[in-house]
């Protein structure tokens, strides 16, 4: 297999990259795409902490990635190879783990918070996409989303956005907004505004890869 055109999709927590993710593989096929994320490459931290700590612990500095696996893995799906990877489920005990299989493509699509900041991963990026929404859009995601997934109280979150996510967001992902390809700001919550923007893409990349 030829080396794969790799898509960069980064941005912050409640932009609504998952959202955006879905609606973009919708356009493709299983063997015409593989997607890894960098939210499974966290250090496992569960079994060293108490539930307060776990509250206080900040996932949104870049030493909480096993980085240097993100970047062998990556490296490994361009070569041709399957991975297997446990899915990291937030130090959440509600959540059993899934192992995941991912499988070479000719579209790899790279996902996460920090893989702008990462420079071996930003350089092997052939397309740089970033995900953006209101500060207020993107808390009400935030808050919706992990009192449901990640068993988070309230004030959980909102603590962890004003001290942890805001911060992180502004050191590690804003300043690299300008060296992407394409910015989408993603306030609506009607499903056809980024069907019609992934539709774009996925006709570009038909065109320019899988033709």
């Amino acid at each position: 297999m030829n080396r794969p055109f790799i898509i960069g999709i980064a941005g912050g927590s409640g932009s609504g990259k998952t959202f955006f993710l879905k609606c973009f593989l919708q356009h493709f096929t299983d063997a015409e795409v593989c997607l890894v994320s960098q939210d499974d490459y966290y250090i496992p931290v569960a079994h060293k902490m108490t539930k307060e700590e776990n509250t206080l612990y900040n996932f949104d500095l870049p030493t909480t990635i096993d980085h240097q696996h993100f970047e062998e893995d990556i490296t490994r799906l361009v070569n041709g190879e399957t991975i297997l990877k446990k899915e990291y489920t937030f130090n959440n005990p509600d959540i059993e783990p899934k192992m995941l299989e991912i499988k070479p493509a000719p579209i790899l699509i790279v996902e996460g918070l920090f893989i702008l900041y990462f420079k071996k991963i930003s350089a092997a990026l052939d397309l740089k996409i970033f995900i953006e929404a209101d500060n207020d859009i993107a808390l009400q995601r935030r808050l919706k989303r992990d009192f449901i997934e990640r068993g988070y109280s309230s004030d959980d979150v909102m603590y962890r956005w004003v001290n942890h996510v805001v911060p992180g967001y502004n050191e590690f992902l804003l300043p690299y907004k300008a060296e992407c390809d394409q910015v989408i700001t993603n306030n609506s919550n009607e499903a056809e505004d980024i069907i019609c923007v992934t539709e774009e893409i996925s006709k570009m990349l038909r065109k320019k890869v899988l033709m």
